[in-house]
């Protein structure tokens, strides 16, 4: 098994600016922080600890690139590709454009070489470079509209890689699977009627964006039934998460056999993350992992993708994130210290309620067809 491994120490780099989650504003209460709570130095910390552990010894490095214009517009519009990157030439940047996502000068150039680098990881997995791949990008992307970025998003990454993998590289079906907290609700609008891309997001309900992701979300026109929302219940840990993974994912994917399997790959879920109230550990993340794989290997020679996007703990994404490419990579380097803490609190097994919510969406696999 060789896995692909892409960081670019200039990811570190992306400015959020210091209001905790708004702009500072003394007006309205909000003060200056040290940190904005997406600040980069999660995924700067899950790097090094990649490279701490040795991981990164089992690992092929796949080297980053910019998208280009071109590349950026199968997704998103002409209008808001240009103001991202005039924006990002004023001295104090912008914002992505829901007034809760700023970036600072130069961020046009950060967010188009992650999404360059989607492209470059996805281009490396289907040619056979490497089996399947980690690309830890920043910013994240999932929540990007064609229009818009929000949530902290500015390009949607994953939307751009699938885009790139049909109209470049030959692929027809493609399935996003999406695990971060918070709904996934770029990809649903950009392929809402398109049958050839299947979009399973894993979420807290109502998490974020409020009142998204909901069950009966599940596609426009000719693409109805080729989005499936999983809206777990507040307090939801690993038992169900594995429990949606085996009963939903794994049969959605083996009902739609993608050619190419993307993943929107967000650590936010964890029982320490301040942006939601979940308690998966880094065994939840493996057994996503794990259902993943083995959709890819059945369908589509192995062929997946994982692309980074949230998780806002600076102690435990780390951990997670080793996990998850310790699971790709079919080695083990180091165990999680964190598990002893987060793996004992109680919420863990599988509760009636999310087994309720579970079953009721697994009815909907069966709209699920290969186009």
């Amino acid at each position: 098994m060789t896995t692909g491994y892409l960081w670019d120490e200039i990811f570190g780099w992306h400015d959020t600016g210091s209001g905790a989650l708004f702009p500072a504003d003394p007006t309205a209460g909000h003060q200056p922080l040290g940190h904005h709570v997406a600040h980069p130095d999660t995924k700067r910390r899950m790097h090094e600890l990649i490279c701490v552990s040795g991981l990164i010894d089992h690992l092929t490095r796949i080297q980053p690139r910019t998208a280009t214009e071109a590349e950026l517009t199968r997704v998103h519009t002409a209008e808001h590709v240009g103001r991202i990157r005039r924006d990002s030439e004023l001295p104090k940047g912008g914002d992505a454009g829901d007034g809760i996502s700023p970036f600072g000068k130069g961020a046009y150039r950060i967010a188009a070489l992650g999404a360059g680098s989607a492209i470059a990881m996805t281009e490396a997995v289907v040619d056979g470079t490497v089996d399947n791949g980690y690309a830890l990008v920043n910013p994240a992307g999932h929540h990007a509209l064609p229009e818009t970025g929000m949530g902290f998003c500015i390009f949607n990454n994953v939307a751009i890689a699938a885009r790139h993998a049909q109209a470049a590289l030959g692929i027809e079906r493609i399935a996003i699977v999406d695990w971060d907290v918070h709904h996934g609700n770029g990809a649903q609008a950009i392929f809402a009627d398109d049958p050839s891309v299947l979009t399973v997001s894993l979420h807290q309900d109502r998490c974020f964006p409020p009142n998204s992701g909901l069950v009966t979300e599940r596609g426009t026109g000719a693409g109805h039934g080729y989005n499936i929302n999983i809206p777990m219940p507040v307090g939801t840990g690993d038992g169900g998460y594995q429990y949606a993974a085996e009963t939903v994912i794994g049969p959605a994917l083996e009902a739609f056999a993608p050619e190419l399997v993307l993943v929107a790959s967000g650590f936010d879920p964890n029982a320490m993350d301040p942006l939601a109230r979940q308690l998966v550990t880094s065994r939840g993340f493996i057994s996503l992992t794990e259902t993943v794989m083995a959709a890819a290997d059945r369908s589509a020679h192995g062929r997946l993708v994982l692309l980074q996007e949230g998780g806002y703990s600076p102690v435990y994404v780390p951990f997670c994130g080793l996990a998850t490419i310790e699971t790709l990579a079919g080695v083990h380097v180091l165990d999680d210290a964190i598990l002893p803490v987060v793996g004992g609190m109680g919420g863990h097994d599988l509760e009636p309620h999310q087994k309720a919510l579970v079953d009721q969406v697994a009815e909907l696999i069966a709209d699920v067809h290969r186009p």
